[in-house]
Formats: structure tokens, sequence, C-alpha cells
């Protein structure tokens, strides 16, 4: 495909990015233990896929009740901090952009990381969901989230603190900017939607309140690192995880005039990506472009061709990709001459371990053959 406008340089902010591919957020579980402290081997990790236009790092949690999974990263301790700093210094050296993504789980969480044993969430709803968690054997395995705590007033304006800290902590850490999760039934999306929202406070009930917690999240940050440095994550036809809310779409488009009205950075949509997953309608395209003007991205089981067409008519600014990321860390050279990109080896390695099916795929050898 010629002249292929995923190639084409692109603005965001004050940022120029390279091409108009995102490496999208991917957890692999890989930090040092005990601290959940990010290590050598993940900035070689992110450093291999420089090329990217941008990347957006893996969920990292905000505080230790903002964790759900098992050895992911942090961004709340002096270590922390220090760890990713070598991340983002490994990057940028090799000339490329990163964002962190914030997470807080909410109710997507288990036992072991809460001293009374019980997640904050909007409301306290049983649920159907499962975290990834190690034992003491160390052996990952899916167990089932328990029905969460209600967060009090005082619970909602401690995180979103913790949200602003996070963010300040990941400037000093040199990342570029953040990425707000509030999407695949995490906290934020938690308070989008009526089937995880009963509240009948300012933060529940009617559309306007069950937005506000996302706005207040991306205000704080915004108002201590720019709003040029601040984005969000959204997944608006999510129907796991207690998430199935058919006004959720509602929430999301004027979520997303507002933030079009408060200069965010970017919108990045996590699309369904499993067989079976709901069609997005070219309707909420149309819908969305209209309300946010902003840079638009997309994730979700994209092919090159589905990126392209979907960049042409001007739906999405920037295409991410995740699995592809993986096992082709020169994923823009191999999309530039079209060239067929390696498939995961082995999906156990995704996961948690070490080099093997992380660092170790390699680049494509272009000095034996003869490339366009």
């Amino acid at each position: 495909m010629a002249d292929k406008l995923l190639l084409e340089p692109t603005q965001l902010g004050d940022f120029t990015l390279s091409n108009r591919i995102v490496m999208a957020p991917m957890t692999r579980a890989r930090t040092a233990q005990p601290g959940n402290v990010p290590t050598a081997l993940m900035a070689e990790y992110y450093q291999q896929r420089a090329s990217a236009g941008l990347i957006v790092t893996e969920a990292t949690q905000i505080s230790p009740e903002g964790q759900g999974y098992s050895w992911t990263p942090g961004i709340h301790t002096p270590e922390q901090i220090v760890g990713w700093k070598g991340v983002t210094d490994a990057v940028h050296r090799a000339g490329g952009r990163i964002f962190l993504q914030l997470w807080h789980v909410g109710r997507m969480s288990h036992p072991s990381f809460h001293p009374n044993g019980l997640a904050l969430a909007p409301s306290a709803l049983p649920f159907e969901g499962q975290v990834w968690i190690v034992d003491d054997k160390g052996q990952g395995h899916m167990v089932d989230c328990l029905v969460p705590r209600e967060m009090t007033d005082q619970d909602i304006h401690q995180v979103i603190n913790e949200y602003r800290q996070a963010a300040i902590n990941a400037i000093d850490a040199g990342f570029d900017g953040v990425e707000v999760h509030g999407g695949n039934g995490y906290l934020v999306d938690q308070f989008l939607r009526r089937t995880s929202n009963h509240r009948t406070d300012q933060y529940g009930g009617s559309l306007n309140n069950r937005i506000r917690f996302a706005q207040d999240v991306l205000t704080a940050i915004s108002d201590a690192i720019g709003v040029q440095r601040t984005a969000i994550r959204l997944a608006p036809f999510i129907t796991q995880r207690g998430m199935n809310d058919p006004e959720a779409i509602d929430a999301i488009l004027a979520l997303a005039k507002w933030a079009d009205e408060k200069g965010i950075a970017y919108i990045h949509l996590a699309e369904a990506d499993w067989d079976d997953a709901p069609t997005i309608p070219d309707t909420f395209r149309v819908a969305l472009r209209a309300a946010f003007k902003g840079n638009l991205i997309v994730a979700g089981n994209y092919t090159v061709e589905k990126a392209e067409a979907y960049l042409r008519a001007g739906w999405v600014d920037q295409v991410a990709f995740g699995r592809p990321f993986v096992s082709n860390p020169d994923l823009p050279a191999r999309i530039a001459h079209d060239i067929v990109q390696e498939k995961i080896i082995d999906p156990s390695t995704l996961f948690g371990g070490g080099k093997v099916g992380y660092t170790d795929y390699p680049k494509f050898n272009f000095d034996v053959v003869n490339v366009k």
C-alpha cells in the first residue's frame, strides 16, 4: 500500500510524532518484587519498540489500593519513579515518545491488595469479574473478584488526589504525558455506567453526575502537569465485568464533548477485539468525531488496511496496535515495507516471566532481502 497515512508524521499537542502508529498499553507483569518496581528489562522492551510514533505503557497503579493484578507496576513510590526513569530515558534515547497509563482498578481487584479485604468502587454491587493473581508458589491464576466497598466522599477526593500526584510522579520520571485508564470496567468506567454506579450523590444518578468523577480526575491532572500532557482511554462498547449499560454511550459522548472543550490531548478508544465482539457502528464514530475534534486514537485488532481506511475517513488520527508489537518490535518498519508480521510464539509468556517472549523477538534483517 503506497503512501500509507500510518507512516506520516503528526502532531500531538506540543509533540511531533514520527508516525501515526501507537504501541497500545499491554499488561506484561514483569516488575521487580517486592515493590512492583520497573526494571532494566522493561526499559529494554520499550526501547526496542520506540519507533512507534507514541508508546502508551502498560497500566500502572496510582496507589497500593489501586492495584488489581500481581506484578503490575506502580508510580507511587520513589523506587518506582526511579525504575520508570530508566524506561523513559531508554525510549527517549531511541527517539521515541512515551505516555504513562494511570490505573485504578476499583472493584476489579483481589483481597490480597487491601488491608480490610475490600476493594473500592462507586457502589457495593456484586458482579462477575476475574483478576490475575500470583500465588505463594509463584504461579499465576485467574481468581474471582469480591463485592467491593462503596467509596465515601473522602475516598473519592483522596483517589482524585492520588491521580494528580501520580501524574506529577510520571513527569518526574520523564514521561511525555499520561493517559488515564477510563475503560475496560476499571474505576473511572465504573463511575460512568448505571450498572456499576448506583450512587445518589453528586457522583451518581444523572449523566452529568456520572461523568463528574472522570472530569474531576482529568482536571486535577491537567492543572498539575498541563492539559496537552493529559489524555484518557475509554471503552464505549464493553459489556463484560458488569458493564453492559446502553446509556454508557451517551455518557462517553458527553465526556468527549467536555474533553474537547477542556483541550485534553487525546481520547484513546479501547475497542472490543474478541471474535464475537459487538461491531462499533459508524454512527458512533461520526458522533464522537463531532463531539471531540482533538486527537483520536483507536485500538482493537486493527489491520493495516482497516487502519488506513479509518484514517482516510477522518474518523481517527492515530491507530494503536497491541499484540503485533509484542512479536514485532520493529512494527512500523514492517508496515512500511509490507513485511509479514511475526506471530506470538508462546501465549503463556504474555504475563510474567523474563526475557523469553518479551525482549527476545528479533527485528527484521533488512540486509538479507531487497525491500522497497
